[in-house]
């Protein structure tokens, strides 16, 4: 009986306090801060700001600017090598020999091996064509099928060269905001657009290609995001945090999350992230408009850096509280009635075994 007199004494004025600081706040929010009739004539008009993006009335985001720890896709259009290049390990050749045996035909795409040498196969064998350039290498190879077969005519050309095969494919921002090349370097590309991050890789990649042309696209959406935070009713907060792709809504947030917790209330607003000592943002949203009732005013359109709030179910914390509270003095009982039921037991103990001596002496 005391343990519940004392939990329905704290349940009660934690409610009593949380209701009288929910009155404050909202007579203090219901305060006017418009200026008297005659001081308002005296001031120009204010701007009205822009509208908010919504469900049915969303906005393009601004072209993206790359940041760590973006990934770019990067594909190499045009990379021809400024002359006279000489051949590496793990270039590809196109070669088209006319007089080669029927049976052996020689006409395809050859790859430099590591070793330097080109495998024509049997029963040519391998020439060696590591830094030569590509009317040498042809030469070489002339000379190798001669020994085989009369007059053999060869037609040699650059595929691809080994650095352009480390160019294309996925690219990931370093820390230092930079992409790297492989041979050809690094490149600066934080705070670019694509377009600013191509021109750059271009004009890094023309100090070796002549005229390099190469197509940028972003492959991961990782430095813009929003977060999607969890009042825990005293049990502790949740943070997760999502990619901003240009098209998430307050609802898409909650959906990811597979909808509210049991700890959680319909209380529920936006935190926009506002300029250094410029004025709090928060967009308040109306959980039954939007989904009873298919309401899209306060289904705001998600932007990057954006903090979606639920805030916790009052009674939920209250109840958190008071078990907080009681739970020290709910121990301390537990030991002391073990304590109790302990010394009890001890004491019948020694009085059954004086009862059980006193018979045997009689």
């Amino acid at each position: 009986m005391v343990k519940l007199f004392v939990r329905a004494l704290w349940c009660a004025a934690a409610v009593w306090l949380t209701s009288s600081l929910v009155g404050c706040a909202t007579v203090h929010q219901q305060k006017s801060h418009c200026p008297p009739p005659s001081t308002a004539l005296n001031k120009p008009v204010p701007i009205a700001p822009p509208p908010i993006p919504r469900e049915l009335q969303k906005s393009v985001l601004p072209d993206y600017v790359i940041e760590p720890p973006d990934i770019l896709l990067i594909d190499a259009v045009r990379m021809v090598p400024k002359q006279p290049y000489r051949l590496a390990p793990l270039d590809i050749v196109q070669l088209s020999v006319v007089g080669a045996l029927p049976e052996q035909a020689i006409d395809g795409e050859y790859a430099v091996e590591g070793s330097g040498r080109i495998d024509l196969g049997r029963p040519y064998g391998s020439v060696y064509v590591v830094d030569l350039t590509i009317d040498e290498a042809k030469a070489a190879v002339e000379a190798k099928l001669a020994e085989t077969l009369k007059t053999p005519l060869v037609e040699m050309r650059l595929v691809e060269t080994a650095a352009t095969q480390q160019i294309s494919g996925e690219h990931a921002v370093g820390p230092d905001g930079m992409v790297s090349l492989g041979t050809y370097g690094k490149v600066m590309v934080a705070g670019m657009t694509q377009l600013q991050a191509r021109a750059a890789i271009e004009a890094q990649l023309a100090r070796f290609v002549d005229r390099p042309q190469v197509s940028v696209d972003i492959y991961a959406y990782n430095s813009k995001v929003y977060y999607l935070i969890t009042q825990g009713a005293g049990l502790g907060d949740g943070v997760t945090r999502f990619p901003i792709t240009g098209n998430e809504t307050v609802l898409d947030a909650i959906a990811d999350i597979n909808g509210l917790e049991s700890v959680s209330s319909k209380r529920i607003w936006v935190a926009r992230p506002a300029p250094s000592g410029g004025q709090d943002q928060i967009l308040p949203v109306d959980w039954t408009a939007i989904t009873a009732r298919g309401r899209s005013e306060t289904n705001y359109q998600l932007m990057p850096g954006d903090r979606v709030f639920i805030a916790e179910d009052r009674l939920v914390a209250v109840d958190t509280f008071v078990s907080k509270a009681l739970s020290p003095f709910e121990r301390i009982a537990g030991f002391v009635s073990l304590g109790t039921q302990t010394a009890s037991g001890i004491r019948f103990y020694h009085r059954g075994n004086n009862n059980n001596n006193g018979f045997f002496n009689n």
